[in-house]
């Protein structure tokens, strides 16, 4: 047995231990049936904890291995190499267990659920439990995993397999947003800060466990690997402390019930683990800058201690929490993930809050990266404009009003407020987004290669921007069509009531918004680096075209007598602006007013740029003129000679 299966088995085994101590003193242990009540049985009992177990464990090593093939360990060419390669393979295998091991935990959650054992699974409860939203998620991890599985025997190519350590996190997503945290009050937190800790944690502890391993076989490219492996480890440990305060908070209800019960007592061994293993990464970076060594001694600590912190996140997630699973009180509230607001003031909409944790993930990761790079060039000597700056956080401000502020509370509730939201998000934010040049300050501060021929991090994205991919989405007729069509098709039809009525329709309403509408200034007004040379002319094309029917749609909606959504907004039931369609009507009127103004802006924008453009294109002339001694305008000049006298030989 070598020392890399045998730390894998010792680590498995602290695990399961932790596992089953903390199950046991926290009260999600199995219990014994009482007679005459139907029973899974204690196989499934156990096996649904360990099977989550595996599969969380699996994907943490599928992750870390992808992850130092690709970003980690250096190359020399367009495809990994030497120890990368291995990674790339036990990478294929883990993913093969994770699949495997997903599919089995489908169909003991399906004898969890019906309290049935295995030999007493019926069709019925499998195709009930796979519509449910826990089961399809169950499936389509599996899915995602046997992808992964199946890619990474086929491709050695870094950019394919960095597209499968895509695939790899967004496998991670399904169980996040579904189960445990969703049953929990601010789903939207919730499943939110539950998703940015797991990919925290993968990061970090799968990161750390492929570098165990190559550490192991006494690569020369460890130190080179621990060094970036630092800067990733960093954010990771911010990211897990932050999101997990805030899904703890979520969950526990109140400051007494983390004394007071015994999940709050499991969060607080969670919070000692991730600062123990905060000490022991803050040493590792210190002995390694001092002394170049002693990695491989800090890390197999660092993750027997992981191990069995993953033991006890799984522990925690079949605790009963003291907020509990009805924390809901009437249909509005669950619809809502709260209380309907009181009615709408001044007040209310400038300084109110709501849990929006995909508005807060947004503006607090945007803000923190965009800072990280400013100070990177600063640290450098390099400058960065001021203005720049100040337009990327004004553009984060205006999505945290929208989103979680005083407008995103009402935005569930009214409709004018959503339209208003849905406006600042579409065509006022992505205004101060572009201009604050997000893509310039990504390529000037990622890592670059460290030997000649590598697929940095920095390459990745310039690649990116000229791919075929991004020419497609940048074509002058795509970005209005996508910016004026997804208007109708989601509001005349019944996309919009279907998303209204689900927490993450309206998460993905914000989200298209944002994304549709930064594409669209994007190509417009952008000062990034973009696949196609767009000419002023072409741009101001574009945007007379969008204005009439981005006006045609607000008179629409104004002019409406259907209410849309109306069953959503009747269920509300709320006691203001009991008028749906006088509501309807402001909404319009909002989309008309917020909607045009910004254009218009753009639109003195670009015809600025179009005679900057000019005037940089009448110096770079005269210059050109200056060094070839006017060589352009004598021949030019020449020309108009030879025509005036082939003109008069043929007078006759």
């Amino acid at each position: 047995m070598t020392r890399a299966t045998r730390d894998v088995v010792l680590a498995f085994l602290l695990a399961g231990f932790t596992l089953v101590a903390l199950l046991e003193i926290g009260g999600g242990a199995p219990q014994i049936a009482l007679a005459g009540i139907p029973s899974a049985g204690g196989f499934i009992g156990w096996a649904v904890p360990f099977t989550k177990l595996l599969t969380d464990a699996s994907a943490v090593l599928v992750i870390g291995f992808l992850a130092a093939a690709v970003f980690l360990l250096p190359s020399s060419g367009n495809e990994v190499e030497g120890l990368s390669v291995r990674a790339v393979r036990i990478a294929a295998r883990w993913a093969t267990v994770w699949a495997v091991a997903s599919v089995f935990y489908f169909f003991i959650k399906v004898g969890e659920t019906f309290a049935a054992p295995l030999t007493g699974l019926r069709w019925p409860y499998i195709t009930g439990y796979a519509q449910a939203s826990e089961g399809r998620a169950i499936l389509l991890q599996a899915l995602l995993a046997a992808v992964v599985a199946v890619g990474a025997r086929w491709t050695l190519g870094t950019r394919s397999l960095a597209a499968l350590l895509g695939f790899a996190l967004a496998g991670m997503a399904p169980i996040a947003l579904t189960g445990h945290s969703a049953s929990s009050g601010s789903h939207d937190l919730a499943t939110t800060s539950l998703l940015l800790h797991l990919l925290g944690v993968t990061l970090w502890v799968g990161g750390l466990a492929a570098l165990g391993w190559v550490a192991t076989h006494g690569s020369k490219r460890l130190e080179a690997a621990v060094a970036r492996f630092s800067a990733l480890a960093t954010w990771a440990f911010v990211i897990i402390g932050v999101s997990g305060v805030v899904n703890a908070s979520v969950r526990l209800g109140s400051v007494g019930e983390v004394f007071g019960s015994a999940y709050g007592r499991l969060v607080l061994l969670k919070v000692a683990a991730l600062a123990v293993l905060g000490w022991l990464g803050w040493q590792q970076r210190r002995r390694i800058r001092s002394q170049g060594a002693g990695f491989l001694r800090l890390a197999i600590m660092e993750l027997f201690i992981m191990a069995a912190t993953m033991g006890l996140a799984v522990a925690l997630s079949r605790t009963p929490t003291p907020v509990g699973n009805n924390v809901f009180n009437t249909p509005i509230e669950e619809l809502l993930g709260g209380p309907l607001p009181p009615a709408p003031t001044v007040l209310r909409l400038l300084w109110g809050w709501s849990g929006n944790g995909v508005g807060l993930a947004v503006v607090c990761l945007g803000t923190a990266l965009y800072l990280r790079g400013v100070w990177a060039m600063h640290r450098r000597g390099d400058a960065w404009p001021a203005g720049r700056t100040i337009s990327w956080l004004f553009g984060m401000l205006v999505i945290a009003w929208a989103t979680f502020g005083g407008l995103g509370v009402y935005s569930h509730v009214l409709f004018s407020a959503h339209m208003a939201s849905h406006m600042l998000l579409s065509m006022v934010a992505p205004i101060f987004l572009v201009l604050g040049a997000p893509m310039t300050l990504a390529l000037r501060t990622l890592p670059g290669p460290r030997q000649p021929g590598e697929v940095s991090p920095r390459a990745m994205l310039l690649s990116f921007l000229h791919s075929r991919f991004s020419r497609f989405f940048t074509h002058p007729i795509i970005p209005p069509v996508l910016f004026v069509g997804s208007l109708y098709g989601l509001y005349f039809s019944g996309a919009f009531e279907s998303l209204m009525g689900n927490h993450w329709g309206h998460a993905l309403m914000e989200l298209h918004f944002l994304a549709v509408g930064t594409l669209f200034y994007y190509v417009l007004i952008g000062v990034d680096p973009a696949p196609r040379a767009i000419q002023p002319l072409v741009r101001f094309g574009m945007l007379l075209v969008t204005v009439p029917f981005h006006a045609f749609f607000a008179v629409a909606v104004m002019s409406s007598n259907t209410v849309f959504a109306g069953d959503y907004w009747r269920s509300l039931d709320r006691p203001y602006r009991t008028d749906l369609l006088a509501d309807q009507y402001l909404g319009g009127g909002m989309a008309w007013a917020m909607g045009e103004i910004p254009l218009i802006l753009v639109m003195a924008a670009i015809l600025v740029q179009w005679f900057k453009s000019d005037a940089r294109e009448a110096k770079r002339f005269d210059r050109s003129e200056s060094r070839t001694g006017d060589e352009q305008l004598e021949a030019y000049n020449a020309r108009l000679r030879d025509l005036a006298e082939h003109g008069k030989r043929r007078d006759p």
